[in-house]
């Protein structure tokens, strides 16, 4: 067996397998692949295949990259399944089943980061199920003067499990703000102080560690290579932040928003597990960056679980490779 300059075995066994669970994405899988499989470092990169599954099946992967569970449910039971059977899974399964904006902004308190003022507000409606009985716990009226006094005007409406900008609204006055909650129906909104920032930064964060600092404009929206972009004392504090919280989260593949205003950076949005990685929105530069800085992570990450006893048991038999075989037209597409 022989090992090349990182320690990784690169031969004498079958390579590791990290499986891609991806949707209509077109530029970053292939190019994640072929960077993986290209190191020659005893991991091999290749879309996921799943099908029917049974409640005590092993998955043949060492690390599983999710970016559509949110979108394709039965995705997500499978990850499930995969990371209680000692698959890593990028991200956390559990963790992204229980993240929310407003449990989001509660741990950023108690981690000290800045962020926009936040309220929870209950639902404007219900399952037909429930019944006025079910909500005796509810206070009645609700006290939306008290929360756009402490939100202040104007402030955003959004969805507290929602992404991809859908369900945000900007509400000026309280009357505003009461005809928007009026359309949400059975959606849980919160309502945030809006920051009208001086600069923004997205930090691509990937390993909870790697954290790439880049300039954003969330207008437009359209990513910046700047590289001198802010100044050295909020650009650390921005790295730091972004750090701690994906660690908080348990994220290996994120992205965080900061607002800075009057030389503050205030956390506007991080809890994004499946993050743009498309070539048109990063640029080539930031492109080249996550392709590269995911295939060290997938590759350390397969590596840890063969050699921990967390991951799959190689060559013992378990692993299904039957239901989960993925042919060469497949790794291709």
């Amino acid at each position: 067996m022989s090992a090349d300059a990182t320690g990784w075995s690169t031969a004498g066994s079958d390579p590791l397998r990290v499986g891609l669970v991806v949707g209509r994405e077109w530029s970053w899988p292939p190019a994640f692949i072929e960077e993986v499989n290209r190191r020659g470092q005893g991991v091999r990169a290749e879309y996921a295949r799943i099908d029917v599954t049974r409640h005590d099946h092993v998955p043949p992967y060492d690390v599983l990259i999710d970016r559509i569970s949110h979108e394709i449910p039965f995705y997500r039971g499978y990850l499930k399944l995969a990371a209680a059977q000692g698959t890593t899974v990028i991200n956390n399964p559990f963790m992204w089943s229980a993240d929310d904006k407003f449990f989001g902004t509660s741990l950023l308190t108690r981690l000290g980061i800045a962020q926009p003022r936040t309220a929870l507000i209950p639902n404007h409606a219900y399952d037909a199920a429930v019944v006025s009985e079910d909500l005796g716990n509810l206070a009645y009226p609700l006290s939306w003067e008290a929360a756009v006094e402490y939100v202040g005007l104007p402030a955003i409406l959004k969805d507290a499990h929602g992404g991809g900008a859908k369900a945000v609204y900007r509400v000026d006055t309280l009357e505003e703000l009461l005809d928007r909650y009026n359309e949400t129906g059975r959606m849980t909104m919160i309502l945030q102080e809006l920051i009208e920032w001086d600069h923004y930064v997205r930090c691509l964060c990937i390993g909870q560690d790697e954290i790439m600092p880049i300039k954003y404009d969330p207008r437009e929206p359209r990513y910046y290579v700047d590289h001198d972009h802010m100044d050295a004392e909020v650009g650390g504090t921005v790295v730091d932040w972004a750090r701690a919280i994906c660690r908080s989260l348990g994220y290996d593949m994120n992205t965080v928003e900061f607002a800075i205003r009057d030389g503050v950076p205030y956390a506007i949005d991080f809890m994004n597990p499946a993050p743009d990685m498309d070539i048109y929105s990063l640029t080539p530069f930031y492109f080249d960056w996550v392709v590269k800085a995911m295939a060290d992570l997938a590759i350390q990450r397969a590596h840890e679980a063969a050699e921990g006893t967390d991951g799959p048991q190689r060559g013992t038999g378990q692993r299904d490779t039957d239901q989960h075989h993925t042919d060469q037209s497949n790794t291709e597409k």
